[in-house]
């Protein structure tokens, strides 16, 4: 039986780790499978089947270490010793090697081995580090870095799209774009949970709580509208470091009843479920993989023009906004006055080809 390792930052409530317990859990019949993590004791390893194995480098939670670790020491240790932490943790111990995560994953999975290294992109490689100067380092240090790879993954046509024009012919490594696996009947089944019961109206996001995800902005929305008389409810599940920032902002705006941040929920599919509308408001997205759930349990989706629009392309049941804060208060207002009604007819989920899309890059 071959042995795969998966390396990701942790596993936490995000959208590319419940893809990878997903993956983790289905390949498990068929291969020897680990998952190594930088941070461990991440809500979704309970999660994982007992013969998936984990192994971290550090014992404690992401949110358990101080600034200084997160922003600081952390990353310049991984940095300077990538090769030393991958030598311990992971040469010579597997068949196949696969970096599911961009940035420092990537690069520790990309020390020198003679097994088959693949990488996973999730998100738009022209996005995801910024534009600063920051930014313009590790796209070139990422340059040398995927080339060392066997082959690269991406997770939407539009983030392949993205990651050619950035590097062009630089990067001489095989394509393919392999949609997310989701486990159709766990989102179901979850979703039967019982919670509290949301007010008419209500909007439900599942995001993690940083500039991407653009939650500031739909505060602003949410209380100008409010303030024109067009009453509704938002839930907004998820945590991150814009925490403090957004509460402060929702009660600089007096929305304090109506804009309610959940915080994390290991299980978010009640709220998904029950909620009139399943929203995505990014600046950026790689596919939106809590699209693919949102539509497993049929709901009206609405999101902005992001690269997540291919999620929605064979779904009916959604609507597209201008990705700008006009944009999103014109689609709500339209929502809400019933004037733009979300198309009924839908297409159920399907994931009987992804597993094996997966399962045929390992084994060519």
């Amino acid at each position: 039986m071959k042995k795969l390792i998966f390396g990701i930052t942790g596993l936490t409530l995000g959208g590319a780790e419940r893809v990878l317990v997903d993956i983790a859990n289905k390949l498990s019949q068929n291969y020897e499978v680990t998952i190594f993590t930088i941070y461990s004791k991440g809500i979704l390893e309970k999660q994982l089947l007992p013969q998936v194995k984990v192994k971290s480098i550090f014992k404690k939670e992401y949110n358990e270490l101080t600034k200084l670790q997160k922003k600081v020491i952390i990353p310049l240790k991984i940095l300077l010793q990538k090769n030393k932490i991958y030598k311990k943790f992971i040469k010579k111990q597997y068949d196949i090697e696969v970096a599911f995560l961009e940035g420092p994953i990537t690069r520790i999975f990309s020390c020198k081995g003679k097994t088959k290294k693949i990488a996973w992109i999730h998100n738009d490689i022209t996005q995801v580090f910024g534009q600063g100067l920051k930014a313009k380092i590790k796209k070139k240090i990422d340059k040398n870095i995927y080339n060392k790879y066997n082959k690269l993954i991406f997770v939407s046509n539009d983030n392949l799209k993205k990651f050619e024009n950035q590097y062009g012919s630089q990067i001489a490594v095989p394509k393919q774009v392999i949609y997310n696996y989701i486990d159709a009947e766990r989102v179901k089944l979850k979703s039967e949970e019982e919670i509290e019961k949301l007010e008419t109206n209500s909007f439900v996001t599942v995001a993690r709580l940083v500039p991407q995800k653009a939650i500031d902005r739909f505060i602003k929305v949410h209380a100008e509208l409010i303030k024109e008389g067009y009453n509704h409810e938002v839930y907004v599940i998820g945590e991150g470091p814009e925490k403090p920032r957004l509460e402060e902002l929702i009660k600089k705006l007096n929305v304090e009843k109506t804009f309610k941040l959940l915080g994390k929920k290991e299980n978010p599919y009640p709220y998904i479920k029950q909620a009139d509308y399943f929203c995505l408001f990014s600046k950026f997205e790689g596919y939106g993989m809590v699209i693919e759930e949102a539509k497993i349990l049929e709901k009206n989706i609405l999101i902005t023009n992001t690269a997540a629009v291919e999620a929605i392309q064979d779904y009916k049941k959604a609507k597209v906004f201008e990705n700008t804060h006009e944009g999103i208060k014109k689609g709500i207002k339209g929502i809400l006055t019933k004037n733009e009604e979300v198309e009924r007819k839908t297409k159920t989920y399907d994931n009987k080809n992804i597993i094996s899309e997966i399962i045929k890059v390992f084994e060519d």
